[in-house]
């Protein structure tokens, strides 16, 4: 992964959303190669339950900024110190569904094991951005939103995890910043509005 064109891009921002929100795509390495390190959401959440998402969550008052709101998260969720995480800068500004503007930070962190709290996360997981990137292991959907329109949907499938979603958008834009990997024109279907999920 080429994490200097993340330092080098210009990222879009969000404004006039109801919240902000802030995350960080962490990447180590691992016998050489790189991994994206992820979360899966305790399933008791109310919010995207069960689902791999960064760490992150909604700023605070505490926080000088919203880079301060993704680390201090990343505390929280997986016992990551901020002076453990090297941040080299930003993807795009996503505006959900559930109207926040959320800002993705990236940064390189230390190949350890690492501590879930385990009132919101599941477990913490490495995937190798080769599997990541390997299109046998992606598909997309275009589905009929009855509020926002159509959307292409992205889904990448590594073991028995899936990452979708914004967490699946912001994914795609890390992939194609720092890898020779792009998304196909396509889609593999186009569906309607209550189509069941692959995942």
């Amino acid at each position: 992964m080429e994490l200097s064109r993340v330092a080098a891009h210009a990222p879009t921002a969000v404004d006039g959303a109801g919240q902000q929100a802030a995350v960080l795509a962490p990447v180590l390495e691992r016998d050489g190669e790189p991994y994206v390190l992820f979360t899966r959401r305790a399933d008791h959440l109310g919010e995207h339950p069960g689902q791999m998402s960064f760490p992150g969550g909604s700023r605070e008052p505490v926080d000088a900024d919203l880079c301060a709101t993704a680390l201090r998260e990343a505390d929280e969720e997986i016992g990551l110190r901020p002076d453990e995480a090297s941040v080299v800068g930003r993807l795009d500004d996503i505006r959900t569904v559930t109207d926040y503007a959320v800002r993705p930070y990236v940064a390189r962190i230390p190949d350890r094991e690492y501590d879930p709290d385990e009132r919101e996360v599941a477990e913490v997981v490495a995937l190798s951005v080769a599997e990541l990137t390997d299109l046998d292991n992606y598909e997309s959907e275009r589905r009929e939103h009855p509020t926002y329109g159509a959307r292409r949907v992205h889904f990448f499938h590594v073991g028995d995890y899936t990452v979708w979603g914004a967490t699946g958008v912001m994914l795609l834009q890390l992939l194609e910043l720092t890898t020779d990997w792009r998304v196909p024109d396509d889609p593999d279907r186009v569906v309607g509005p209550d189509a069941e999920l692959p995942v």
